[in-house]
């Protein structure tokens, strides 16, 4: 178990980064086949990002797996984007086999996706209690102090 960080943290990230939600809903229960393969395919990559360099991926971390939501943080959408067309991932194929097995049915098992473009230090993340989490696991666990207060302050604005 993840030691819990009794004191309040904030988190930061140098420069841009980008926020993707991701999440499934299974709709009709009995198909199994339909969304087993969904449910089973993210963990799969997952743990591929977290095998290769940050560097290379931009992939920074995520809050942990999901049907609901997952929440992932990547350097840029360039590297989200060049990552979910790489025929050299998990991602493309497991894409293609969704599609190809939804394709008269897509109403039995739903996917969604968000994703947010985020401008340095246009964000603002307190933890009290918690071990690192969200975007405290991505990018910088930091002591709030003083200047740190209060959200407007961790804004910067």
């Amino acid at each position: 178990m993840t030691k819990v960080i009794e004191e309040r943290m904030t988190a930061q990230i140098e420069g841009d980064f980008v926020v993707f939600l991701i999440g499934v809903r299974i709709n009709k229960f009995w198909k199994v086949h339909k969304w087993l393969p969904v449910i089973l395919a993210m963990p799969r990559m997952i743990r591929e990002l977290e095998s290769l360099p940050s560097s290379e991926t931009g992939f920074l971390g995520h809050n942990g797996i999901s049907t609901r939501v997952t929440v992932q943080y990547w350097r840029s959408f360039d590297h989200l984007e060049a990552y979910a067309l790489s025929k050299d991932h998990t991602h493309l194929p497991a894409w293609t086999a969704f599609n190809r097995r939804m394709k008269s049915t897509r109403a039995d098992v739903g996917i969604w996706h968000e994703t947010y473009l985020v401008k340095a230090q246009d964000y603002e993340a307190v933890y009290s209690g918690m071990p690192p989490y969200g975007l405290a696991r991505a990018g910088e666990l930091i002591s709030v102090t003083d200047s740190r207060t209060k959200a407007r302050m961790r804004l910067g604005h």
